[in-house]
């Protein structure tokens, strides 16, 4: 009987901090070190349907990404949508998921390692038995935590998580931390945390390119009209500039910025200009007024996609800001990046020797 794969969990303390990039960067350095590794997401939460079969999308993506074959991927066990959850208040759905859990998960526990990504936050999951901790506890997993870095206060977050998951705490992942912020973490809130016996593994710089999306996803987002370059839609956005001040103001403010969506009203054909000779990646015209026929033409020449939207400037603001807060790492780029982050500032050695794995090729 082979002996069984340990399971690392990882976890974040809010949705949206950087589990699934978290998992693609250390599932990368793992393989680069010659470990066998699985991956799995029990609870999903981003469906899509794909040739007649509803699949979840980062399961779909990161096992593609890391080339797994199917015996090392396990099937997510539930969708966490407004149907199941009724389901679950009404009592119609009595299913013991931990037990499922168990049996589907020793599947695919031969190996070196399962990596399994837990649910958005510290408490998602808790109605069907499948919060971060119930996952912990049921498959004997420990638990890597991904933080997104708001302060010092920070601190307070990751003192919760360690009084809530205990020992099974492995360590953390401090990620998005703004650049003039980093000397401050590394000085004084790494040393207080390693006191408190949580372990930190990563402080991961803020990447705009992370943050990004694509100006496809702006378009499906906005319900937008694309007027040209309907072939450039791949671009990826980093900044977002509303063309509402005066021209000679609004050249200075697009010059500080890089690879930016502006929004401004299809009337204002100065600021429309000034956008298209700067780091513009998608231009984003409220009202639908068509612009004129030279901003056409040189939009085609920069390759610059114009977007229409029956939209006010304010509603498509925070719609755009809302994609941004949500975005996903499914895309090339991404992907290559946070590979290079990972490498750069993950201590993967120190991982390995709490999870008491030596890699393949090493010395034991």
């Amino acid at each position: 009987m082979p002996k069984s794969a340990k399971c690392l969990l990882i976890g974040s303390t809010e949705t949206y901090s950087g589990k699934s990039a978290t998992v693609l960067g250390l599932s990368y350095q793992l393989q680069q070190k010659g470990l066998d590794i699985a991956y799995a997401k029990p609870l999903g939460t981003c469906f899509s349907e794909s040739g007649g079969t509803v699949v979840e999308e980062d399961v779909q993506f990161i096992a593609h990404s890391l080339s797994l074959p199917t015996s090392r991927v396990a099937a997510t066990m539930l969708a966490l949508d407004e149907v199941n959850v009724q389901k679950r208040l009404r009592g119609e759905d009595k299913t013991d998921y931990r037990q499922i859990l168990k049996q589907q998960y020793l599947q695919i526990s031969q190996g070196d390692l399962v990596l399994l990504e837990g649910p958005g936050d510290l408490t998602q999951g808790n109605l069907f038995d499948l919060s971060l901790l119930q996952v912990a506890q049921a498959l004997d997993a420990v638990v890597l935590l991904v933080a997104r870095y708001n302060s010092l206060l920070s601190a307070e977050t990751l003192l919760s998580a360690k009084q809530l998951v205990g020992d099974r705490l492995v360590g953390v992942v401090i990620n998005d931390i703004p650049t003039e912020q980093l000397e401050i973490v590394d000085a004084q809130l790494c040393p207080f945390l390693e006191k408190q016996g949580i372990p930190v593994l990563a402080t991961l710089p803020k990447s705009d390119l992370l943050r990004s999306v694509s100006v496809g996803k702006l378009v499906t987002q906005l319900n937008a009209e694309v007027l040209c370059r309907h072939d450039r839609l791949d671009l990826m956005v980093e900044s977002l500039a509303i063309g509402a001040m005066n021209v000679n103001s609004a050249v200075k403010y697009f010059r500080k910025r890089r690879n930016m969506a502006v929004v401004t009203g299809g009337d204002r054909v100065e600021i429309q200009q000034a956008a298209l000779e700067t780091s513009t990646q998608c231009l984003i015209l409220t009202g639908q007024l068509p612009p004129p026929a030279f901003i056409l033409t040189r939009a085609e020449e920069l390759e610059i996609p114009i977007l229409s939207v029956d939209l006010d400037t304010l509603t498509t603001v925070e719609i755009i800001e809302r994609t941004f807060g949500q975005v996903r790492v499914h895309e090339p780029i991404k992907v290559q990046c946070i590979r290079q982050l990972m490498t750069k500032h993950f201590d993967i050695d120190r991982l390995l020797s709490k999870l008491g794995l030596t890699p393949a090729g090493a010395l034991p």
